[in-house]
């Protein structure tokens, strides 16, 4: 299938660079192309000694022409770039690297897709590590870990993949198919990128594409959409809940429940909050479907203690704590780290304006005796709160954000970063923002001793 063609790879970074590496060992005909020029001196040489044309700070109109077979797409570029447009136009298909890595898989891969609004990268690492202490040969992918055509060559016969799956990915899938695919949740977010709630659902719903009854669907009973857009999937269905007794994996006498054998007392369990409980009854019903034994399992329960730049414990200082979740880009996962918390909270909220409303966190600021706000959204954030009465100063940057918190906190406050935005207005990556979070809070400790 990818032998012997023409291919466009539009944006480099870490996916570009993998899938032209191993095109590149099939007689492609391989063109890069990234609008920004700072890419890794390294990358660059390696390719073009590969063979592989690129064309770096610039979208030039002259680079792409009907010749091409595929253009080969990063899941941040938006659909109406113009590259994206003249393909539709004449006939070029459009996938991305996980599309294309997935036709180079042998027959008898077993991938486990994950995705939602929220709870993907937690329960996404819970399922790897679990497989990982089972002693299965497994690789992390996706949106997290590694780009697939970076292990292709290492894969083994009856390997396990797994992969968290935005909603950029999903976007341009068409044969990519999942063995067990898990939907944690659905709520509004990244209408900018794909117009409306009614298509980001839709989409999500591509993580079930082409399974039948052999093939398993882990669903969250307690959300309406879940329910609404699996009701005629061809999966064999596997139910969650925080609240009901009547599906496969449950909560009951505190603790968590597969098709009624105990797995696991609340107690026992690292990670604290109903949001990762539900995360957990993901990964339960995963592995156990797979036929992982309780032990391991349990082994991973009862020692992971949750995954970096997901309300991440940065440290105590003075008897202030701060948390890191820097990977709070829409309101829903800000509500779930403000309801982790009783202690007075100030709250650093802020980032990129996708024009998203902030009025449905403002159930959730019971405890927020400050909000500290910077980047796109820090005037419309000063504007909700004002409205509701919240305190709030507006600065410029998460630096300024972070040492005004500390000097207004007092002992046994919370200092939670929960931006509740995207990083892209100020931060390449949520996770650069995170990293800049926890240098600032290390300052601030070396400066208060």
């Amino acid at each position: 299938m990818f032998e012997n063609k023409k291919i466009f790879i539009l944006g480099m970074a870490r996916s570009g660079y993998e899938a032209a590496k191993l095109l590149s060992k099939h007689n492609n005909k391989i063109l890069i192309n990234d609008g920004s020029d700072k890419q890794d001196e390294s990358h660059i040489e390696e390719l073009r000694k590969l063979g592989v044309s690129i064309v770096l700070g610039e979208h030039p109109d002259d680079i792409l022409d009907e010749s091409y077979d595929y253009i080969i797409k990063n899941p941040g570029i938006k659909d109406n770039h113009k590259y994206i447009e003249f393909a539709k136009k004449h006939g070029i298909k459009v996938i991305n690297e996980m599309e294309m890595a997935y036709h180079f898989l042998p027959d008898d891969t077993k991938i486990i897709g994950i995705t939602g609004t929220n709870g993907k990268t937690t329960t996404t690492t819970l399922i790897y590590e679990i497989l990982k202490k089972a002693n299965k040969s497994v690789h992390l992918a996706g949106n997290i870990g590694y780009p697939f055509s970076s292990f292709i060559e290492k894969m083994k016969k009856g390997d396990y993949i797994v992969t968290e799956v935005s909603i950029q990915q999903l976007l341009n899938l068409d044969d990519f198919k999942t063995n067990i695919s898990v939907l944690t949740n659905l709520s509004e977010a990244h209408i900018d990128h794909v117009g409306s709630y009614e298509n980001y659902i839709n989409l999500k719903k591509k993580i079930f594409a082409h399974h039948t009854k052999s093939d398993i669907a882990i669903i969250n009973a307690n959300n309406s959409d879940v329910m609404k857009i699996t009701k005629d999937i061809n999966s064999t269905k596997i139910y969650f809940s925080s609240t009901k007794n009547d599906t496969d994996a449950k909560i009951e006498n505190d603790a968590i429940y597969y098709k009624n054998e105990k797995i696991i007392d609340l107690s026992d369990i690292k990670l604290v909050g109903m949001h990762n409980y539900e995360n957990i009854m993901c990964a339960v019903a995963a592995t156990k479907e797979l036929g992982i034994s309780n032990d391991a399992i349990k082994e991973v329960l009862t020692t992971f203690t949750g995954v970096e730049h997901r309300l991440e414990f940065v440290k105590r200082i003075n008897g202030r704590d701060f948390y890191n979740d820097s990977k709070a880009t829409n309101n829903k996962s800000t509500q779930i780290a403000l309801s982790a918390f009783n202690n007075p909270t100030i709250l650093l909220l802020g980032g990129l304006d996708r024009g998203q409303s902030f009025e449905d966190l403002y159930e959730y600021m019971k405890n927020v005796k400050s909000i500290v706000t910077f980047g796109q959204t820090k005037e419309r954030i000063k504007e909700f709160a004002d409205k509701h009465n919240i305190d709030c100063t507006v600065v410029e940057n998460l630096e300024e954000a972070t040492n005004l918190a500390y000097n207004l906190s007092e002992e046994d406050d919370i200092i939670l970063l929960s931006p509740a935005c995207a990083s892209w207005d100020q931060y390449k990556r949520f996770e650069d923002r995170g990293e800049e979070f926890k240098k600032l809070v290390n300052e601030i400790e070396e400066g208060a001793k």
